[in-house]
């Protein structure tokens, strides 16, 4: 798996940093995200948000079935990189696996990011809520760009049009701090 040089990724300019929770959504974004920073020349900054399932007594021995929340992170987040493609050692992306809420874990992380990548649905089981939830918030909350992927939906349309559902096969969510994401290829 790669991982960060050390240094805060908060501090890197040029990012997009994505969450990751093993869903088809994450995949997607994570698959977008890669695709989208190799063209913009920026490293992207994958993230899983892990915590325990239940407050224990014994802090951090608690597990996920037998696993612990932690190594299930881990294994989701190399899973998905595997499955996408990215070789262990790529220096164009780099890893976290950070303890706490997802929506927390990803605003915190994202800040000073060009980009916010997040799937519209996520597992809910290991991180306490599903992506939905989670890309709700911080498409209202982030402090930069946020797009939103659709499981199945590997790059934004050119001109958006609602599937047959009426959902959008993207969303833009942009903080009026910052001007529209003008990254979009025509």
């Amino acid at each position: 798996m790669a991982a960060s040089s050390g240094a805060d990724p908060r501090l890197q300019r040029g990012r997009i940093v994505v969450g990751v929770d093993g869903s088809s959504g994450s995949l997607a974004a994570l698959r977008w995200a890669v695709r989208e920073a190799s063209g913009r020349r920026i490293v992207v900054h994958a993230v899983t948000a892990w915590d325990f399932p239940v407050k224990s007594t014994f802090a951090d021995t608690a597990t996920v079935g037998e696993v612990h929340p932690l190594v299930a992170a881990e294994r989701i987040l190399v899973s998905a990189l595997v499955d996408i493609g990215v070789a262990a050692g790529n220096e164009t992306v780099t890893t976290a696996l950070i303890r706490g809420h997802p929506a927390e874990v990803l605003m915190q992380t994202a800040e000073g990011a060009d980009l916010l990548v997040v799937g519209s649905r996520g597992h809910g089981t290991i991180f306490g809520a599903l992506l939905g939830s989670v890309s709700h918030y911080v498409a209202a909350h982030a402090a930069c760009p946020v797009i939103v992927i659709k499981p199945g939906t590997n790059e934004p349309a050119e001109d958006p049009v609602p599937d047959a559902d009426g959902a959008a096969p993207w969303v833009l969510r942009h903080h009026s701090r910052y001007p529209p994401y003008a990254g979009w290829r025509k």
